[in-house]
């Protein structure tokens, strides 16, 4: 070892682990093979990498300062009681850290977070509009009461998987041009848990939990619409080994309405007129929505109103009625109302009709009406055609 170690990782001779491992990544980086493959970085970077086995082992490491020989007893560099982690390398790559001491990640928990879960229900508007209390039932997973989640049958425990030690983890060591390579793997016996379940709970086979159907009131709020999520916190899918749950989204379908149909948090119905109201003008009674809420007699609740129609409206003729549309569902009021108006023409009349109507059309000079013919709208090229050629 001609090069002093430190000098080969740009560090002084007192620093601790952490600068050590800062250092070596950083020359990991810039010299590893599969960045620069020439021979020269590859001799570089076996170079730092035994430096960094030597100076990151405290053993090691107080040999070299005492000026003995750190691989005595094991064969020199890559020999057969040398190597270090693949995990250093991948550290010096993707910025590592989460090794549990010895430089392994540890056992993994059985307890995990459950999943979430969906369920859709039908309101009617209504319900959407003012919004509605429902009694659910979910058919979810939830904690094993038999185990208690622990997924052990009553009386007894898991048990340090022997494969493994409790690690969760077993090594793998593959001989490469950078000598011994130490890769860790999950534990196949214990499947990385650490633990085995000797004896199961029959109930839950050793998960934890166990599916149920129970029941659940979920509070609609006022305004809802198609498509919208209400969330219930940690009533979803109790994770395994009895983890805490995920939550659970209502997702709503409003029903559709014979009456009005709804674009945001406006209302839209149509009204048919015989051409004699909307000539002379009249009255209509109209139900709200809130009609459709069965709240009682006496309650108060507005169920109808009197429209006013002008006389001489026209069809296609719209009335927007502030208010009286869907509430906001984050406040902010309500919507409006807006009733489309639709003229219709007798198709059958009577000898006595016809001839009331050939003396309006006299009294109206319109027995012969010629009508008007209005030009299609012109194009915007025949436009600007028209503005630089206005002759």
């Amino acid at each position: 070892m001609s090069q002093d170690l430190y000098d080969l990782l740009g560090v002084t001779r007192d620093a601790d682990a952490d600068d050590i491992k800062k250092a070596y990544r950083k020359l990991a980086r810039q010299y590893h093979p599969d960045v620069n493959p020439d021979a020269a970085s590859q001799e570089k970077f076996k170079e730092v990498s035994r430096a960094y086995e030597v100076l990151s082992d405290p053993q090691k490491r107080a040999a070299y300062d005492r000026g003995g020989d750190p691989f005595a007893g094991m064969g020199g560099f890559g020999g057969q009681g040398a190597g270090f982690s693949f995990t250093d390398i991948m550290d010096a790559f993707f910025g590592g850290g989460g090794a549990a001491p010895g430089g392994g990640r540890g056992p993994r928990s059985r307890v995990r977070r459950g999943q979430d879960a969906l369920i859709r229900i039908d309101v009617e508007l209504a319900e959407a509009a003012f919004g509605v209390t429902r009694e659910l039932k979910v058919d979810t997973a939830v904690v094993c009461t038999t185990c208690g989640g622990e997924g052990a049958a009553p009386g007894s425990h898991p048990v340090p998987c022997e494969t493994c030690r409790g690690a969760g983890e077993v090594a793998h060591v593959q001989r490469s041009f950078l000598g011994e390579v130490r890769t860790l793997r999950p534990c196949a016996a214990c499947r990385g848990f650490g633990t085995i379940i000797p004896d199961p709970c029959r109930e839950c086979s050793g998960d934890g939990r166990v599916r149920s159907r129970r029941t659940l009131t979920v509070k609609i709020p006022a305004g809802v619409d198609t498509g919208t999520r209400v969330q219930l916190g940690e009533q979803g899918e109790v994770g395994p080994g009895g983890g805490p749950a995920g939550d659970l989204y209502v997702e709503i379908n409003v029903a559709a309405h014979d009456t009005f149909t709804r674009q945001g948090d406006d209302l839209h119905c149509t009204i048919t007129l015989p051409m004699t109201a909307a000539a002379l003008g009249t009255t209509l009674t109209l139900p709200t929505l809130e009609a459709d809420l069965d709240q009682g007699a006496g309650s108060g609740v507005e169920t109808s109103f009197d429209l006013e129609i002008r006389p001489g409206t026209q069809s296609g003729a719209e009335q927007v009625l502030r208010g009286r549309g869907v509430p906001g569902l984050r406040g902010g009021g309500r919507g409006n109302l807006v009733v489309h108006t639709v003229v219709e023409t007798p198709t059958r009349l009577d000898p006595r009709q016809e001839e009331l109507l050939h003396e309006l059309a006299a009294l109206r000079s319109e027995e012969q009406p010629t009508g008007q013919v209005r030009p299609a709208s012109k194009s915007v090229f025949g436009r600007l055609r028209d503005a630089f050629n206005p002759h």
